[in-house]
């Protein structure tokens, strides 16, 4: 036994330090760990301040403006000019135009320059750097008043939509910016099924394929869009084919998504967006039809609404339609993969016929221009919730048209 004690004891004092080495292995690993579980943090941090200056720093240098296109029965202001509060979602007026019943505008895709629909054909106007403008130039249409324009993709020519005279004009734009010649009329013919409507042809959109090979022009009396081929050199259209819509869906608008393989035609009185992609197959467009959804809640009725407007947000990662006698927007997510939309809200925008939307740049609030009511409204976008939240008072605009908003 005596003999025992000692061995036990140095089993005993071995075994301890054993465990004290162990527990000392423990303590550092987990020291080690908690000083990188910190170290994560702090780096997290570290970041997010870093984005978070650069976003600061981004929106002191980003400066933006508004245009927006009223008509002039009582007043001789058809432009109005506003400064851009992207954090606020806000505009502030700083300027205005006068000219007669702009009914629609555009900016050239170089940014330098916007033209304006008048009574008496296309206004130029060369953008400032503070955003107001210099008118450089007038054009003719050789008819009745415009309700749509844009511009090709190399800014060389731009086109007219007549809702009026169901005609599409293509002009060349000269070098400074200025709108110059005619160089094709093309007019639309034939019988549709609309009563209201006369049963006539009317032009309201006329839009370039993102791959600057095609124009698209939106026949609302017809229910149909037809397909142009367009020649780059003499500025001649040439009929192709067309997409022929749901009877008495009256489309409206077609625009592209920036990654040139979907298109979106918002239907007036069809109360839907049909979605299409499109392709060139070595010359021959090709457009396929993908889904069709609706601009309204699915509680309410399209008798007595008609769509409006149709907006993407910068990103193109959202898409907002207007919808009058609802008087409400509807807002999708958009999948740039496979173009399909996904409906995320329908909401009142407080105003009487919501012509036209704009997303503000950062795509975290919208305005509405409604037109009966005289009216902007502005509101902030919540997505995680699907709601808008009314931002702020009405700012006035007498029978507003369009608006588009540009980076400086």
């Amino acid at each position: 036994m005596l003999e025992c004690s000692p061995l036990r004891t140095q089993y005993v004092v071995v075994d301890n330090a054993k465990r004290r080495e162990q527990n000392n292995y423990v303590c550092k690993n987990v020291g080690d760990q908690a000083k990188m579980a910190e170290s994560v943090k702090t780096k997290a941090k570290t970041e997010k301040a870093s984005e978070k200056t650069v976003e600061k720093a981004k929106e002191k240098t980003d400066k933006y403006v508004a245009y927006v296109s009223t008509y002039t029965r009582n007043a001789d202001v058809g432009i109005h000019i506003y400064d851009v509060d992207v954090k606020s979602g806000r505009f502030t007026e700083k300027d205005d135009v006068k000219i007669t019943n702009s009914s629609y505008l555009t900016i050239s895709h170089n940014g330098k320059f916007l033209y304006a629909i008048t009574d008496f054909g296309v206004d130029s106007f060369k953008i400032k750097s503070n955003g107001c403008l210099e008118n450089i130039g007038k054009a003719s249409i050789n008819g009745m008043r415009g309700c749509y324009l844009s511009t090709d993709y190399e800014d060389k020519y731009l086109f007219v939509a007549g809702y009026h005279d169901a005609k599409v004009t293509a002009l060349r734009i000269n070098a400074d910016g200025s709108v110059g010649e005619i160089t094709d009329e093309v007019f639309s013919a034939g019988l549709g099924s609309i009563i209201e409507r006369t049963y006539l042809p009317h032009v309201t959109c006329t839009k370039m394929t993102r791959d600057n090979k095609y124009l698209c022009v939106c026949d609302i009396g017809m229910d149909q869009v037809k397909i142009f081929d367009f020649d780059h050199t003499t500025g001649k259209l040439k009929f192709r084919e067309m997409i022929h819509c749901d009877q008495n869906s009256a489309p409206r608008y077609i625009k592209f998504h920036k990654n040139g393989k979907f298109a979106y035609i918002l239907n007036e009185s069809g109360c839907k967006v049909d979605v299409y992609s499109y392709k060139d197959n070595n010359g021959d467009p090709d457009f396929e039809k993908l889904d069709s959804v609706s601009v309204l809640n699915d509680d309410y009725q399209t008798s007595g609404s008609i769509a409006c407007a149709m907006k993407f947000s910068s990103d193109h990662k959202l898409l907002m339609c207007s919808v009058a006698g609802s008087n409400s927007v509807t807002i999708y997510k958009v999948d740039e993969k496979t173009g399909l939309l996904d409906k995320r809200l329908n909401l009142p925008v407080s105003g009487d016929y919501p012509k036209d939307v704009a997303f503000f740049p950062d795509s975290k609030h919208i305005v509405s221009l409604n037109h009966e009511s005289n009216t902007m409204s502005f509101f902030t976008l919540n997505l995680k919730d699907d709601i808008i939240v009314m931002n702020g008072p009405f700012i006035k605009v007498p029978s507003g048209n369009c608006i588009i908003t540009k980076k400086l």
